[in-house]
């Protein structure tokens, strides 16, 4: 698989490929090994390519985390997906600050780091603000904010739809308090203008 993928960029001709996966707990090492090898593969056929990963919290495991890391992504970005509060209603295994503790981890190392999250699940407007600084607290350097749909009937309801004007106020903050980088708006997603967002900090880095 990683030699398809690094095929796949290259026949795309791709300037900026975002990388991701489903967990895979049941792996001794979460997987990180396949990361590795993908993000390296991707490279050797790729050289130029900008490559963003977008990682699960691998259980908060700073072993199996730095051996993705030393496959050095220019961009390494792990979901912080909602709230505190919200957390255990969402995210059935992954913890709000063990989500916090990997990317404090991950910018320690070097490697720009990016977060996302989803807003009109419940939460308040304090809290989506609080979520945004702990993030930045723990160097998180790029955010994404969207707005929640829900995917099946059988996931929570949506309870609120902001409005764009709130949208733009949590992408001001972010940059206020100094992200490098900030989208946020109704249909936002973790890789939402990936390459112009990277376009616009390559030379702050």
């Amino acid at each position: 698989e990683p030699n398809a993928i690094a095929e796949s960029v290259q026949s795309m001709n791709l300037r900026h490929a975002v990388i991701t996966s489903v967990d895979r707990d049941d792996l001794p090492d979460g997987g990180a090994q396949h990361w590795h090898d993908t993000i390296r593969a991707i490279r050797e056929k790729n050289p130029n390519v900008i490559i963003e990963v977008l990682i699960p919290d691998f259980q908060g495991n700073t072993s199996h985390l730095d051996i993705v890391i030393d496959a050095k992504p220019n961009i390494i970005s792990h979901n912080i997906e909602t709230v505190k509060r919200i957390t255990p209603l969402l995210r059935t295994k992954a913890k709000y600050d063990v989500s916090l503790a990997v990317l404090k981890h991950i910018s320690e190392s070097g490697i720009m780091t990016k977060s996302g999250l989803m807003v009109g699940v419940g939460e308040t407007k304090e809290e989506i603000l609080e979520t945004i600084k702990d993030l930045y607290d723990n160097g998180c350097r790029m955010i994404t904010i969207g707005q929640y749909l829900q995917p099946t009937n059988d996931n929570i309801d949506v309870q609120r739809y902001v409005h764009p004007d709130e949208f733009a106020e949590y992408k001001n903050y972010a940059l206020e308090i100094g992200f490098t980088q900030a989208e946020s708006g109704p249909l936002v997603r973790s890789s939402y203008m990936a390459e112009n967002s990277f376009e616009n900090i390559k030379d702050k880095l």
